[in-house]
Formats: C-alpha cells, structure tokens, sequence
C-alpha cells in the first residue's frame, strides 16, 4: 500500500527543512558563506517547504491536489535549474570560469531587484568554488540530486488519482 498524498507531502515538506537547516549548520558552524546562487537554491527550498507544508494540511483533493503538485513541480524545477547552473560552473575548467562578482547584498543595494536575479542566475566565480563535498559531491550537487528527487515526487503527485470530496460521501 502506497503513503498517502498528504504523507508524501509532508515529508517533502520536513525534507526541505532540513536541508535548509543543514545549509544554516553549514553557514553558522562550519563557516562556509553561502554564495548569491546558494541563496537563492535556499529560497526555493522554503517555498517548496510552505507548499508541500500548506498541501499536507490542506489535504486538497481533486484540482487542489494538482495545484499544490504543479507548484511543487515548479519550485522544484526552478531549484534544479539553479543547482544544475552551480554545477555546470563548478565544472568549468579554471580558465572558462567568470570572475567573482559582488555579493548579494551589495547588488541588491545598487541594482534594480530583476538585475540582481539576472546577475546571480548568471553565476560568478564564487559560486564555482567548491568547500565543502560528501561522497565526492559538492553542495550544489547535492542539492541538484534532492531538487530532481522533489521533481519526481511531485510528477508522481501529479500524476495520482485523487478523490473528489462529494456531498454525502
């Protein structure tokens, strides 16, 4: 017997506070500082975190069941495109690598905020270096391997049947 909607939904949701909890371990007590594109990965395992949460309690069923699915699916694609991104730069050979640009923080302070989003997407040399590894995968890597597990799961959301909730039922 399979878990349910709700139960899938919850441990994407719990899933994805823990990575970011993992992150902030990561940035407070080992001193890694995360780079603009790690950023952003992190704020779209938040929103992946408050949809899948708000889809667990909702318990939605029908049309409902999809959007919180095709909203997973989004967020998840968006977080494996910007993994996928970091990786793709942390592969280049020395030479080919960009020159690390400002930090976010300033960039927000002199750029309009879809300047700054264009800049980070676009990744700098920061975000190519590689501090930490597990298994012989760099951050960005693991974290494109979890963003592609959040795709599947919410492909197979999207795909299951759900029962609509019908007076008298």
């Amino acid at each position: 017997m399979l878990p349910s909607n709700r139960a899938i939904f919850g441990l994407c949701a719990v899933t994805a506070i823990a990575l970011l909890g993992y992150g902030y371990y990561l940035q407070f007590y080992e001193h890694l500082d995360p780079c603009p594109m790690c950023i952003f990965q992190r704020i779209c395992y938040f929103f992946l975190a408050i949809v899948a949460a708000a889809a667990a309690i909702h318990h939605a069923r029908g049309i409902g069941h999809r959007v919180y699915s095709t909203l997973c699916l989004l967020v998840a694609g968006l977080g494996a495109g910007i993994a996928g991104r970091q990786t793709w730069l942390q592969h280049l050979p020395p030479d080919k690598v960009p020159e690390c640009g400002p930090g976010l923080d300033f960039m927000l302070e002199m750029y309009p905020l879809g300047e700054t989003i264009m800049k980070t997407l676009r990744g700098s040399g920061d975000c190519a270096v590689v501090d930490w590894q597990f298994l012989t995968l760099s951050i960005a890597e693991w974290s494109l391997v979890c963003f592609c597990g959040f795709v599947i799961v919410s492909l197979v959301l999207l795909c299951r049947k759900t029962k609509v909730n019908t007076p008298g039922n």
